[in-house]
């Protein structure tokens, strides 16, 4: 029972490790384009883009929300 259990920490563990690589190489990505303000122009902003924005703030705060225990996850 030990040796299965054992392999099933080695298995949920290389799991754990494969969806964290997956989130920094998302992070990564994400920074140099907010960087570069979402590849738009300050000229050329429109409401389009702000509600783009929007949207990607609220997944994000989702992800923070859980993430940190807070807004409707908070205890």
């Amino acid at each position: 029972m030990t040796t299965r259990r054992a392999t099933d920490n080695a298995k949920a563990l290389d799991a754990f490790m494969s969806t964290k690589l997956q989130i920094d190489v998302m992070l990564d990505r994400l920074k140099p384009l907010s960087d570069d303000h979402f590849d738009t122009h300050p000229d050329e902003i429109n409401w389009g883009d702000v509600g783009t924005l929007n949207h990607y703030a609220s997944l994000l705060r989702q992800i923070t929300d859980s993430a940190f225990k807070e807004g409707e996850h908070a205890a």
